[in-house]
């Protein structure tokens, strides 16, 4: 699930969503959200700045209810177990057989999106597995509700789902479509590619030429997902990680600090070489990238992350989950390149 908006979209949203401090934290929820004060400060930004109608955003909140579910679900995500756990999890035979089945029956959308925004197809396939199983378990949950509850009862990431509560309303008024009929995921993510309402409003495209951006369509999502992973600096042709050899030897200091300094590329190979570290493929010396490493069953292991592996974990933010998806992508190419038995 794409996590948020950009930096430049979030900003512009930040006069209307802030509220100081989280003063709902170690608070009990309202009885109804209308009760709420800062659903009410809220309401009156969207009616100045947005040119809602009052009435009917009292009675949407009306309408809506508290979702405890949701809260339990966000303190235990599915991506925060070691890595080999998750990778069995998600790389099952079944995922990988249905992914190439998915592939094969969307191709014509796939090859034009690997062609128009430089993604390879399996990349785009890998992660539509991920997120929905190929479009299959695209959510239930009521997205106002969820929203809301995360908005307004979520202290720790209240300023970033009012803001997506607040994109929901307004992705809802650009569609003619009522808010409160949107199904998605328990943290507010719709369609097959699981966008945010922010990262639909400002990612989707409508790919298969019908004048609507729809991510309940495949061509749409398909779409959609290029586009997102091109705006967030995708680059044709480069690598998205490589294994290093160094898994027997404890990190030295320089290593460490290198580890310690975050997922987007900021180290050349060439001075990653000089700490000792050996890439298991050759990959050219002045490229950029990071060092991160995951549990395995063998202990920890450590990787080369580069530009594209780092865009992934523009999706999801979890390296359990942009190691899945190059995982899943490697073996969806095995499978739909062997030869015919």
């Amino acid at each position: 699930m794409p996590i948020s908006a950009d930096g430049r979209s979030r900003r512009r949203l930040a006069a209307l969503v802030f509220v100081a401090g989280f003063s709902c934290a170690g608070v009990a929820p309202a009885q109804s959200f209308t009760d709420n004060p800062e659903v009410a400060d809220f309401i009156t930004r969207l009616v100045d700045e947005q040119g809602f109608e009052r009435k009917q955003l009292l009675r949407w909140f009306r309408q809506a209810k508290l979702q405890r579910g949701v809260l339990q679900a966000m303190a235990r995500p599915g991506t925060a177990r070691p890595w080999f756990e998750f990778r069995a999890a998600i790389l099952t035979p079944a995922r990988i057989r249905d992914g190439v089945e998915y592939w094969r029956r969307h191709a014509g959308a796939l090859a034009r999106a690997a062609a128009e925004f430089g993604v390879p197809e399996e990349i785009i396939v890998a992660t539509i597995g991920i997120e929905t199983l190929y479009g299959r378990a695209v959510g239930r949950s009521r997205v106002f509700d969820a929203l809301a509850t995360l908005a307004f009862d979520y202290p720790p990431r209240a300023e970033l789902f009012r803001g997506e509560l607040a994109e929901l309303l307004l992705l809802a008024r650009e569609r003619g479509f009522d808010p409160t009929r949107y199904r998605g995921s328990y943290a507010g993510a719709l369609g097959v590619p699981q966008f945010l309402p922010s990262s639909y409003r400002r990612y989707a495209v409508d790919f298969d030429g019908d004048g609507r951006r729809d991510l309940w369509n495949h061509d749409d999502a398909i779409g959609s997902i290029g586009n997102y992973y091109k705006a967030f600096g995708w680059i044709a042709g480069e690598p998205v990680l490589l294994p290093i050899e160094r898994t027997n030897e404890a990190p030295g200091e320089v290593f460490r600090v290198l580890l310690e300094r975050g997922l987007k590329p900021h180290t050349s190979v060439a001075a990653f070489r000089r700490t000792g570290v050996t890439p298991a493929v050759t990959v050219a010396d002045d490229l950029l990238a990071c060092v991160f490493a995951a549990e395995t069953d063998a202990g920890t292991a450590y990787w080369l992350g580069f530009n594209n592996f780092y865009v992934i974990t523009r999706y999801n933010r979890s390296i359990n989950y942009a190691l899945a998806v190059h995982d899943l992508a490697l073996e969806l190419r095995r499978l739909r390149d062997a030869p015919a038995e």
